[in-house]
């Protein structure tokens, strides 16, 4: 309703529709690149700047300045001194990553390195999701949808993955492509 009628929904906030127009244009320059075969650094960043301009402009696809602690975990995310150094390393690793791994672990290899160098303010885990989703779609893969009833194992997979245990997630994400990839097989043939 938001983006079709342009109508609000009672009870949510200004914030809530603001992200929901955000994310509809991040989701469209996601789309834009799902033919390009190669990422830069400013597709992340510009990614992080569609849904989150409205929220916040000055952090809006800027790295963060400060410190942050996520509630829940006792992992110590990178100091913002490191990020830029760290951000252009893993850009750079990605064709590396690109080449050693499936294509559906190298799309969670490349969101579970984004939220573990956690470069900006807020919105890193949405930013991780859009760029899951176009290493998918460069590959011929579905998007692929994280459902709410499994945010806890997905949080869960995240937290061993920040540490280094990486099989977990990239055994989850297999598990959310095929169940997406499922669903869309239904759509389809409910349509036939």
């Amino acid at each position: 309703m938001i983006l079709e009628d342009g109508l609000t929904i009672g009870g949510k906030t200004i914030r809530e529709h603001f992200e929901v127009v955000g994310h509809s244009q991040a989701y469209d320059f996601m789309w834009s690149k799902a033919h390009n075969k190669h990422f830069m650094e400013e597709d992340i960043r510009k990614l992080h700047h569609l849904f989150y301009y409205r929220i916040n402009e000055a952090d809006a696809g800027n790295y963060r300045k400060v410190p942050i602690f996520v509630s829940g975990t006792d992992f110590e995310f990178p100091k913002p001194s490191k990020l830029s150094a760290l951000m252009h390393n893993f850009v750079d690793e990605i064709p590396e990553f690109k080449q050693r791994y499936h294509p559906v672990h190298f799309a969670a290899i490349v969101h579970i390195g984004l939220v573990t160098i956690h470069p900006f303010i807020d919105g890193n885990g949405r930013t991780a999701r859009l760029f899951m989703n176009l290493a998918l779609l460069q590959n011929g893969y579905p998007i692929t949808i994280i459902p709410p009833i499994m945010r806890s194992a997905y949080i869960s997979a995240i937290q061993k993955g920040n540490k280094g245990n990486v099989e977990p997630f990239l055994h989850f994400i297999s598990e959310m492509v095929y169940e997406s990839s499922k669903e869309y097989v239904r759509l389809i043939k409910s349509a036939i």
